[in-house]
């Protein structure tokens, strides 16, 4: 899991670096680095944090 993706805490906002028409998403866990984020246009997408680096959202 990246280093980005390991600070991602349920509640945070993120979007998806391939998918930016998912619009932003909200972490719902974290956990070994299977990171499940409910995203406003996709719904609920449990991501593989080895593979995909999520953008963390600050000025939503």
């Amino acid at each position: 899991m990246s280093d980005m993706n390991a600070i991602l805490a349920p509640g945070m906002l993120v979007r998806h670096p391939d998918f930016p028409d998912w619009g932003i998403g909200q972490v719902q866990s974290n956990i070994a680095g299977r990171i499940t984020v409910n995203f406003r246009e996709q719904g609920k997408v449990v991501i593989d944090g080895n593979r995909i680096e999520l953008v963390p959202v600050f000025d939503a």
